[in-house]
Parts: structure tokens; C-alpha cells; sequence
């Protein structure tokens, strides 16, 4: 009987122990913070956009007059895997336009009142 128990107790054990494993988040390629993006202006040189954005995820062979910028993350705690996208497109030596499906972060102080809550307004 007792070594019964002990079986189910070490069984319990480690099948509680299972659940308990820890997924790490993965997360590839460059962090787009919406700030750093915006501050990228046509105009720039890429020495400037290297600065805000960091190095291109894989440049391009070809076609140097663009820079690739990808970032996915996938984590636990998120329903689907966060990603985002930018491509500087340069000519002549300097930034000609920006593509991204990142959203602009606005900050709340221009946000006007009547969108805030009621409660945030006064």
C-alpha cells in the first residue's frame, strides 16, 4: 500500500512539474519603435537612419536603393505574433520615402480632451 502511494505521488509530481515550463518569447529581426521611425524624414543619409533604426535585416544584393526592416515576436502571452515592417527606400544617397504598416506613436498631449475618457478629462 505504501509503495502504491508513493507511485501516485511521484506520478502527481511530475505531471504538475510539466506544466510549469517556461516558453521563452521569440523574437526576430529589429524593433520598429513607432518614435524612431517617424523621426526617419526624407532627406536623411543612411548614416542617420542606421542610427535610428539599426542595421537592415538583410541587405539587399541587388538593389541597394532600399532597406528592409522586419520585426516579429511571438510570446505566450500574445493571441497572435506581433509584426511589423518598414522598407527606406534612398536615392541619390538619401532617404526618398518611408513604407511601414507601423503605427505612429501620438503623444497625449495632443490627443484633444473631448477623446479622452470622461474620467481622464478632468
Amino acid at each position: 500500500m505504501r509503495r502504491i502511494l508513493k507511485t501516485v505521488l511521484a506520478a502527481g509530481l511530475l505531471a504538475s512539474a510539466s506544466a510549469c515550463v517556461y516558453h521563452m518569447p521569440i523574437q526576430q529581426g529589429n524593433y520598429l519603435d513607432p518614435a524612431m521611425l517617424s523621426q526617419v524624414k526624407p532627406g536623411m543619409t543612411r548614416a542617420q537612419v542606421r542610427f535610428l533604426l539599426g542595421t537592415p535585416i538583410a541587405p539587399v544584393a541587388f538593389d541597394d536603393s532600399r532597406w528592409e526592416y522586419d520585426y516579429y515576436l511571438k510570446s505566450d502571452k500574445l493571441k497572435k505574433p506581433n509584426r511589423s515592417h518598414a522598407t527606406v527606400y534612398f536615392e541619390n544617397e538619401l532617404v526618398a520615402r518611408v513604407d511601414t504598416n507601423v503605427r505612429a506613436a501620438v503623444p497625449t498631449q495632443f490627443i484633444e480632451r473631448s477623446t479622452l475618457a470622461p474620467d481622464a478629462a478632468n
